[in-house]
């Protein structure tokens, strides 16, 4: 009986030998081209998708940072730089302003002066503060403390 088991699983297993065989011969002798192609295909869209990465690279990460305020406490301007800088207390009113975002005509309206007034204090608080825009004057105006 173990003869007779031995020797159907040696037919066995070279009847699968010889169809595994054949299988083999029909799919790469016979689709070579096909084969071929797909391997050409595969490996170009690996080599473009590797290539694409490196090219485009990462996209930027822009970090916010959030500075605590001391909370609470109302600004106060600084008084001695204002005298040190020799600007009055009106031209500072037009500078809080402008750092407001009030265009000159606005500011003149609110101060119930004319327009021209409000250029001459301007052009004034630039000079002391050596300024040459109005955004560069706000800017000054907060590192010398005269401005929240």
């Amino acid at each position: 009986m173990k003869r007779h088991v031995l020797i159907y699983g040696l037919i066995g297993g070279l009847v699968i030998a010889l169809l595994k065989w054949t299988e083999y011969r029909f799919l790469v002798i016979e689709h070579s081209i096909e084969i071929y192609g797909g391997l050409v295909a595969a490996t170009f869209a690996v080599l473009g998708i590797w290539l694409g990465l490196k090219l485009t690279g990462r996209p930027e990460r822009i970090v916010v940072k959030e500075v605590p305020v001391a909370g609470g406490k109302p600004f106060i301007a600084d008084e001695r730089k204002r005298e040190g800088l020799g600007i009055t207390r009106r031209e500072l009113e037009i500078l809080e302003l402008i750092a407001q975002g009030m265009s000159n005509r606005e500011i003149a309206g609110k101060l119930f002066v004319s327009e021209n007034t409000v250029k001459t204090h301007s052009s004034r608080v630039f000079d002391k503060l050596g300024a040459r825009r109005r955004t560069q004057a706000v800017q000054l105006g907060k590192e010398f403390g005269l401005l929240p």
